[in-house]
């Protein structure tokens, strides 16, 4: 799914898209993105279960963030969502989104009950924060970014829906919220190997084996350090996966949730 005119409604602060009934699945996009961008598993989860995801702050239709925020206020800002809920969620993020994920399931132990990082960074080589943190500086938060560069690391030249779909949502994305969250993401020096360690419930940690900036020893290295973690290497995938490779996500993410929901 592709669409960009999904109706959302408004939950603890956030634009929010939510679909079907029963035990909750929390979804948490990545930069530059929203919701939609999780359409394919939007449509997968939804029989079964009750699927919340927000666009999230300076996305979509969420309303950015004061000041420079930092990835803990990101943290923050979804807190009041799993607050909102009646039971544990499955939380899952993608890119940044993994990054609030993992910890939200460190910290928020009664509110989450399973976790899913997916193309997750940890604890970066200095050349790729250099990088990263370079790329951030140049956005001056008031034009639109240029997209080409970040879909040839996303999808290489290949034309596809998906990468036509993210190009739309990067043209329209919201410049100061983009750069602050972008800025966010490139300074964050999150997660720490404690959060990992102090994450309880069962947590997978999966990437594309094809993905340079989230590799797949990052994925390894955490879901070592998790009490009760496993990792998944999608051998011909790189970064943007959930929307690639949107069965395998799927059926990762079902298989976590028929863990912890038998």
């Amino acid at each position: 799914m592709t669409s960009t005119t999904l109706p959302r409604s408004e939950r603890a602060g956030l634009a929010v898209l939510e679909a079907g009934a029963g035990r909750p699945v929390v979804l948490l996009h990545g930069v530059g993105l929203n919701a939609e961008a999780w359409g394919a598993q939007i449509d997968g989860l939804s029989g079964a279960c009750r699927v919340v995801a927000p666009d999230m702050p300076g996305h979509g239709q969420s309303r950015r963030l004061n000041g420079q925020p930092s990835l803990e206020d990101y943290v923050q800002a979804v807190l009041p969502l799993l607050d909102s809920l009646t039971e544990p969620a499955v939380i899952a993020g993608h890119s940044m989104g993994a990054l609030i994920a993992v910890e939200l399931a460190a910290r928020a132990l009664a509110k989450v009950c399973a976790v899913a990082a997916l193309n997750a960074v940890f604890e970066r080589p200095p050349g790729a924060a250099a990088a990263i943190r370079e790329r951030a500086g140049r956005h001056d938060g008031r034009t639109v970014p240029d997209p080409t560069q970040t879909l040839e690391r996303w999808f290489g030249n290949a034309a596809s829906p998906e990468r036509a779909a993210c190009d739309r949502w990067l043209r329209a994305v919201d410049p100061a919220g983009y750069k602050a969250a972008y800025t966010a993401f490139a300074r964050a020096e999150a997660p720490s190997r404690e959060t990992v360690r102090a994450i309880a419930c069962p947590a997978l940690f999966a990437t594309g084996a094809l993905d340079p900036n989230s590799t797949p020893q990052m994925s390894r290295t955490m879901a070592d350090l998790a009490p009760d973690g496993r990792a998944l290497v999608i051998d011909d995938a790189a970064h943007m996966m959930p929307m690639t490779h949107a069965d395998r996500v799927l059926g990762a993410l079902v298989a976590l949730a028929r863990e912890v929901w038998p």
